[in-house]
């Protein structure tokens, strides 16, 4: 672990401790994208479950919509999350 610190160190990056004013808003926004990850598992198994005799294409549509949506989420949660370590 001292070596990455030294390693930071040398490489100029600055680390910062989390405050409990920057835990509560991280922690927040953490909830709410879980939130909103869980409500598309949710929303794709039932989607799923209604189209179970429908054309496997269509379900693998289906199954990429949710998919992009996930994969938007995860970022965008990613993105706030380092705006609030930043003080931002």
């Amino acid at each position: 672990m001292e070596w990455l610190r030294k390693k930071d160190t040398e490489e100029g990056v600055t680390t910062r401790p989390m405050t409990d004013q920057r835990k509560s808003p991280i922690a927040e926004v953490r909830s709410l994208y879980n939130s909103k990850l869980t409500e598309q598992d949710v929303l794709q198994q039932s989607a799923m479950m209604r189209l179970l005799s429908a054309d496997p294409a269509e379900l693998e549509e289906i199954g990429r919509r949710f998919r992009r949506e996930r994969e938007c989420l995860a970022p965008e949660r990613d993105v706030k999350v380092e705006r609030i370590h930043r003080g931002a």
